[in-house]
């Protein structure tokens, strides 16, 4: 499957993971009851990324029901073992969240 266009912030971040040869999945699904997706996993460490986009905008993120949504996501996500980093557009746009998951990867 091709995945769709992201957002400006996930398709820096996909840019970054390759320049580092980072190697992930866009749009992986952590959970086979729910359809959850990931905008980037590293699967056989266990490690999801988030690029919470509309962080200066009001976006879905930042709502209540998408904040409540999205806490459990992440809750759940946790609890089957991953960890979970999350960041905003402008950090990864400025290298700090590919410095951060270079640092998780290299764990």
């Amino acid at each position: 499957m091709i995945p769709k266009a992201g957002s400006p912030g996930e398709e820096t971040l996909a840019l970054h993971c390759q320049a580092y040869r980072v190697t992930v999945e866009r749009e992986y699904r952590f959970d086979p009851a729910r359809r959850w997706r990931l905008d980037f996993a590293i699967p056989d460490k266990k490690l999801g990324i988030e690029v919470e986009g509309g962080t200066w905008t009001n976006g879905r993120h930042n709502r209540g029901s998408g904040m409540a949504a999205d806490c459990i996501k992440y809750n759940t996500a946790v609890l089957r073992g991953w960890r979970i980093l999350r960041f905003t557009t402008d950090q990864v746009i400025s290298g700090d969240a590919i410095d951060v998951i270079l640092q998780a990867v290299s764990q």
